[in-house]
């Protein structure tokens, strides 16, 4: 007999002993499937219970490969019951310790932990160190003692496949224990800390540990109020490694907009199956951004369902910014259109002429006060003087496409030899950026694009452009380009086929063009 279940049983002490007897004449037992055996017992008889069974096998000399004691309600208590026998060499071979739904508390969770490194440190002794691959402790009430106190036994054996415990109420100073100690089981593939509390310092840990667990599978975060830095974190610390991962829940987490960007790009080329992001803040538009980004990467049947989403605060905002709209609205127009106040423009008496000679124009004039004139007299340096223009920023999505829509908006259809200086500039700013940046840059840069345009709203409260089909012109260009990945044309196609009442009265031919551009691909 190599294996025991007694689940669903009721077992008192000389019902223990009597099993106890018996199984004293079983070397080769090798799995203890005891969960939820002590149903209706008091607390003072599961200690003897469990110790005479322990003694049995000890005295039978079995190897145990599995211990399941999950869902027996017995605290701290319980662990006293079977110290001794996972200290002795019938514990050297464990490999599984199932003890779910225990309640052991903080001290039940120490006293675990200094039963495992005694019994790590007699096997190392004995030249057969303990290999613990699976533990599993959710609802345990370990909090941040008992989990740290396990971390250190995590730490010293390193064997560890599997770690589940959710529902502990660990914050983040547990966390930090647990993800020292996670980076020491490089083979850690399922790692379940569901409804604890992250928060962002637990999140940053968790994300520095990461990397040194290359061999994940399933990485189950939801409900840890992670937040958005410590989403946006946790996903550039998978984004580049981490090619097993199939299962990732991140969902109840106060996640906003950016996060589930950052979350899906980082999941790009990953064999993932099951996604769960529900429950965030994502809002209405963040949901679709979300889709959007995962349809273009082939993942959107990854994606569960987003019912739960509990909506952006940005969109409770939208009030007010439609009045910040109309307040700014005179101003973004006199920064987007044609300025009187232009140097090549000399007064004679009390009319206005331009000058007889063309002046070059630098990129900080044009962009002082832009107009279609001064953009078409840019000198030969105009590259390097947008290089310097951005400086560091040449790596920011942000900045190149605010910058690409400042020199577009002073383009219309009519005007050749402006668009075409416009699409240089736009070919130079975005072509280094895509080429330098990196494997996201694309789904930023498209991001931004939708955000400048107004068909996103921004979290960082980014104003669109008040006149946008010069942008769109530019962009009919732009998506052409062999730099301009598909997955930021497929998203550009999936928001620009809606329907939109400013993009569809003010520039509806723009809107069609650069649509037909996006179906060409």
């Amino acid at each position: 007999m190599t294996a025991l279940r007694l689940e669903g049983n009721t077992l008192g002490v000389d019902a223990a002993s009597t099993i106890a007897d018996a199984l004293k004449k079983h070397p080769e037992f090798e799995r203890a499937l005891w969960k939820d055996m002590f149903t209706g017992r008091l607390k003072t008889e599961i200690p003897p219970a469990l110790v005479s069974l322990g003694n049995a096998i000890m005295e039978a000399g079995a190897k145990l490969v599995e211990l399941d004691l999950s869902d027996n309600a017995f605290g701290p208590i319980g662990v006293e019951g079977i110290a001794e026998l996972l200290k002795s060499p019938s514990c050297y071979s464990l490999k599984e310790l199932k003890l779910n739904n225990n309640g052991l508390g903080p001290r039940g969770g120490k006293l675990l932990a200094k039963t495992l490194m005694e019994s790590y440190e007699k096997s190392v002794a004995a030249g057969t160190p303990l290999g613990l691959k699976v533990f599993v402790s959710g609802r345990g009430r370990l909090e941040n003692e008992g989990s740290t106190a396990l971390a250190e036994a995590f730490k010293a054996m390193g064997t560890l496949e599997e770690v589940s415990m959710p529902q502990n109420g660990i914050n983040h100073a547990g966390i930090t224990a647990l993800a020292d100690a996670f980076a020491s089981n490089k083979n850690l593939k399922n790692i379940n800390l569901n409804d604890n509390t992250f928060t962002e310092k637990g999140a940053l840990s968790m994300a520095k540990a990461l990397p040194h667990m290359q061999q994940l599978e399933v990485l189950n975060f939801g409900d840890c109020l992670v937040r958005t830095k410590g989403a946006a974190a946790i996903a550039t610390s998978i984004k580049q490694t981490h090619k097993n991962l199939k299962e990732v829940n991140l969902g109840f987490n106060e996640i906003k907009k950016s996060g589930a960007t950052a979350i899906a790009e980082a999941l790009e080329g990953k064999p993932i199956e099951t996604l769960d992001l529900d429950g965030n803040q994502f809002g209405e538009e963040g949901c679709e951004l979300l889709r959007a980004t995962l349809e273009a990467v082939d993942m959107l049947d990854a994606l569960g369902s987003l019912s739960d989403d509990e909506g952006s605060e940005d969109e409770d905002e939208a009030g007010d910014d439609a009045e910040e709209d109309s307040d700014n609205e005179d101003n973004q127009d006199d920064e987007e259109g044609e300025i009187v106040e232009d140097p090549a423009l000399q007064v004679q008496g009390k009319a206005i002429s331009p000058s007889q000679q063309k002046q070059e124009i630098s990129v900080s004039e044009f962009l002082q006060f832009p107009s279609a004139s001064k953009l078409t007299s840019l000198g030969p340096e105009k590259r390097q003087e947008i290089s310097e223009y951005l400086g560091e920023g040449c790596k920011d999505a942000d900045k190149c496409v605010e910058l690409v829509m400042r020199i577009s908006s002073v383009v219309d259809a009519d005007n050749n030899k402006c668009r075409q200086v416009a699409n240089e500039c736009a070919d130079d700013i975005l072509s280094k950026l895509m080429n330098n940046g990196s494997s996201s840059v694309g789904i930023e840069v498209t991001n931004s694009i939708l955000v400048h345009i107004g068909l996103l709203k921004s979290e960082n409260k980014v104003k669109p452009v008040s006149k946008p089909t010069g942008p769109l012109l530019v962009l009919e260009h732009v998506v052409k380009q062999a730099y301009f990945p598909k997955s930021g044309r497929d998203i550009l196609t999936l928001f620009l086929s809606r329907p939109n009442k400013t993009l569809d009265s003010s520039c509806t031919d723009a809107k069609h063009k650069l649509l037909q551009a996006l179906y060409q691909f």
